[in-house]
């Protein structure tokens, strides 16, 4: 996407939401579904907008970690380590997870460490993209990750 596309959407965004009371949360989110992220030279643009400081609006994307600021990987693996998790390996899992997506070094994958997927009763749990897998443990982990693209 070019630059000037970015900011021809994103003005289009704000211009649908800067009239809202609390617009700011409701304008980052829209961006980021837009975009997949929130490009940081768009900072500037949403103060301006909406009266802030670009302080503000950096301060309220760094504080929430569902904001992005770099463009996403093609597919996201988010491990639980909640309490159940942890207790049945999540620890371990996630290690194992990174390894394997540092081997792969095409940086289409991210792993990202969350808190409760809901499957506590079958932990270790994992999402890929939108994907619940229940038991998951490092075989598992690997052939799931064949599925998407290769792995080693």
């Amino acid at each position: 996407m070019s630059q000037a596309y970015n900011h021809e959407q994103i003005a289009a965004i704000i211009a649908t939401q800067q009239d809202r009371p609390g617009a700011l949360l409701p304008i980052l989110h829209d961006i980021q579904d837009a975009l997949g992220y929130i490009p940081p030279d768009s900072v500037a643009q949403i103060a301006s907008a909406l009266n802030l400081s670009r302080a503000e609006v950096h301060g309220v994307i760094t504080f929430y970690h569902h904001f992005r600021t770099t463009p996403p990987a093609k597919h996201t693996i988010q491990i639980c380590c909640a309490e159940a998790c942890q207790s049945m390996g999540a620890e371990h899992l996630v290690a194992h997870a990174e390894q394997k997506i540092a081997v792969r070094k095409q940086g289409d994958c991210t792993v990202q460490p969350v808190y409760c997927l809901g499957l506590c009763a079958t932990s270790p749990a994992m999402m890929v993209d939108d994907q619940l897998h229940a038991r998951v443990t490092t075989e598992k982990f690997d052939r799931l990750i064949k599925k998407i693209g290769g792995g080693s």
